[in-house]
């Protein structure tokens, strides 16, 4: 079944800019042949303050033997994003088209923003940021869910050349601390609270724990400015804070007596709507090189410690506007909706960036699947007539479990475009989008990309690959994939091996913030030449990529990506623990699960208080998605004679498989049976 091809609709092939395998074909040989001229044509649909000269288009280096790896693009150019998105769309006619429809976390709530006062609010808050004394450089750390104020703050760090770090708001007082940290944050942009379904989250009070841990540290977060946002929307309960049910604007009001408690700083701290309110509705755009840093977005490090990974103005701005064209096949009166949270790189480059330089309407979605009902997804594509869907593999699979029925309720006819992201899918719920979602009329798009490659880079076209289910088909324009064996060898026609890419495209980082080493010895040290995606993929007889996984010590639950160093670091500060060890086991939701193995200190006694007390410790420290499914006892873990873990053995313990293949090199062989005899029978 997951070899059969389903082929594009012929309507949907028909008007697609991609609209056969040829044209994809002779257009990808040009951006591999021809890179500068086939990306120089479409940097064109810009606008460049400077430009740059043909000899300066494309420059790299990808082999440490031949000196530091290094990737430019459009040296000489200049440019600036919120322009291109905002001005831009205006001076072409645009002013009055809607550029997100916000739906909030109870359907009563909702708003849209058109790209005229997008590019008003955008202005006004730049202003706002300038008055706080942010200039060109500074990094503005942005904690906040899914509201219309959070593509306002990034645009508006674009507005003055301040370089924008988004921290997923699901993340521990710990990980915001470290990430503010790291990058020395100058602001910290926040609301007061949210609710996440019926659970109220006071995000202030999170903040406020973080800037006092960055502060014990030496470095200070000199203001916080804070949405009102909790006083104009609606409570779980049915009543909102401020008395007020519907549609509601952008800006909050002022703290009263109703609200939650939210701890203040008079000194550092002020609310949104109130800086807003004087602050003048133009602000001349910061005209930046291309190469200048456009954000740093956080993502986890092998060694435990988070990457800061840092993507740059002009090359980021071609690659998601052309991906986001020709991927979702978006025309202008389509609307698109992407579930992802902007916290994350989805979110960046296909919620804001992507969308809003091809002028696209979007919805902004505050909610989850599954409040107030489990049908909230296919309501929400009802009431705006949404045309291209992308999501994840973990909310498809959680949904597919509800039935048929809620799904049917709904006119779910406009689609035209699915989209998966965030971890390969599996054939049966690709089947699921496809037939009950899609009517069987949809292109899936199931792509495959990364924090570190800004966009795609393996995906099929929805006018022109013929789709296989679990496929993610055949890269991008500018993107060469090869399959190296673990010795570096070439892997040609069928096989499987380490997926990695042999040149650069416009979108992919430049660099680790402040830590450039890192990025070469992370990324390009095992395969001089060639940048390491660090998962594997198999290619099949008729050339379809298949991706297989993370190689490295990386997990993917729910499309979040983990080091198990991460979390392992965070088990053993438990005083009871001598040494964790991560795997991943496969889990019918989530892709995959964590499951950790545990060795109490001496004297020390591993029970459900001990188990509950980790799961607890993982939560505070990294978040709740990082929470561990299984913590087995391990009185011992399977080592090597040079005291390296063998996690090859720990994740066929995890599944219950006892053909663990040769354990000769093990100090202990006799610790694998033990462990087997004390996994949980679940």
């Amino acid at each position: 079944m997951a070899d059969r091809i389903y082929y594009p609709n012929a309507e949907l092939a028909n008007n697609a800019y991609c609209n056969s395998m040829q044209q994809y074909k002779d257009m990808h040989e040009k951006s591999i042949k021809n890179p500068e001229l086939f990306w120089s044509e479409i940097a064109k649909q810009f606008y460049w303050e400077s430009q740059t000269s043909n000899d300066k288009f494309f420059s790299y280096n990808f082999d440490l033997n031949q000196g530091d790896v290094f990737i430019k693009w459009m040296e000489g150019a200049s440019t600036n994003l919120s322009f291109n998105l905002l001005d831009k769309n205006v001076k072409c006619g645009n002013g009055d088209k809607i550029a997100f429809y916000w739906e909030g976390n109870d359907p009563e709530d909702y708003s849209r923003l058109t790209y005229r006062k997008l590019l008003e609010e955008t202005c006004r808050f730049a202003n706002v940021l300038k008055s706080k004394g942010v200039q060109k450089g500074d990094r503005v750390a942005i904690y906040m869910p899914m509201i219309l104020e959070l593509p306002i703050a990034m645009l508006a760090c674009t507005r003055i050349g301040a370089v924008h770090s988004v921290v997923f708001a699901g993340y521990s007082s710990d990980a915001l601390a470290e990430r503010m940290m790291d990058s020395k944050a100058k602001v910290l942009i926040t609301t007061d609270g949210v609710w996440r379904g019926s659970k109220l989250l006071i995000l202030k009070a999170i903040c406020d724990d973080a800037m006092k841990k960055v502060k014990e540290k030496s470095h200070e977060v000199e203001s916080c400015i804070v949405v009102s946002h909790l006083r104009r929307v609606t409570s779980p309960q049915g009543s909102t804070l401020d008395g007020e049910k519907g549609k509601h604007g952008i800006n909050g009001s002022s703290n009263g007596n109703n609200e939650p408690n939210i701890p203040w700083d008079e000194d550092r701290d002020c609310w949104w709507h109130e800086e807003m309110e004087d602050a003048e509705a133009s602000c001349y755009p910061a005209w930046m090189a291309a190469e200048d840093p456009l954000f740093i977005l956080y993502t986890s490090g092998s060694t435990g410690k988070p990457k800061g990974v840092l993507h740059t103005t002009a090359g980021y701005l071609i690659y998601a506007a052309t991906t986001f064209k020709y991927v979702f096949d978006y025309k202008p009166n389509d609307i698109y909706w992407c579930t992802a949270d902007i916290g994350w790189i989805t979110g960046h480059t296909y919620v804001v960036y992507g969308p809003l330089a091809n002028g696209a309407t979007s919805v902004l979605f505050e909610g989850t699947p599954f409040y107030p009902e489990n049908d909230r997804f296919w309501k929400v594509i009802d009431k705006f007539k949404v045309t291209q869907f992308y999501t994840a593999p973990t909310a498809i699979r959680s949904l597919m479990k509800f039935g048929d029925d809620l799904v049917k309720k709904y006119d779910l006819s406009s689609l035209k475009v699915l989209g998966s992201v965030g971890e390969p899918i599996n054939s049966e719920a690709w089947l699921w989008f496809y037939n009950l979602i899609g009517h069987g009329k949809c292109s899936i798009v199931d792509t495959f990309w990364q924090t570190e490659t800004g966009g795609h880079v393996i995906t099929p076209l929805p006018g022109a690959t013929p789709m296989k289910p679990g496929s993610a088909s055949f890269p991008f324009f500018g993107v060469r994939p090869e399959l190296l064996d673990e010795d570096g060898k070439l892997i040609e026609g069928e096989g499987e091996g380490y997926l990695v890419f042999r040149q650069p495209w416009p979108g992919m980082m430049r660099s680790l913030y402040n830590n450039h080493e890192r990025f070469q010895t992370t990324y390009f040290d095992k395969f001089r030449g060639f940048y390491c995606t660090g998962d594997g993929a198999r290619r099949d007889s008729d050339g379809y990529l298949w991706i297989t996984g993370r190689i490295d010590d990386m997990l993917n639950v729910s499309g979040h990506l983990m080091s198990t160093a991460e979390v392992e670091s965070v088990l053993a500060e438990h005083p009871s623990v001598a040494e964790a060890a991560v795997v991943s086991k496969p889990h019918p939701v989530k892709g995959q699960c964590l499951y950790c193995f545990i060795t109490p200190n001496e004297g020390k006694t591993f029970d459900k208080t001990l188990q509950d007390e980790l799961k607890k410790k993982v939560r505070e420290k990294i978040g709740p998605f990082a929470q561990p499914d299984i913590i087995q006892h391990a009185p011992g873990l399977p080592k090597t004679r040079s005291g390296k873990i063998m996690r090859r053995i720990l994740r066929k313990i995890a599944i219950g498989d006892k053909n663990v293949g040769d354990t000769s090199t093990l100090a202990d062989e006799s610790i694998v049976d033990l462990l087997f005899q004390l996994r949980p029978q679940n």
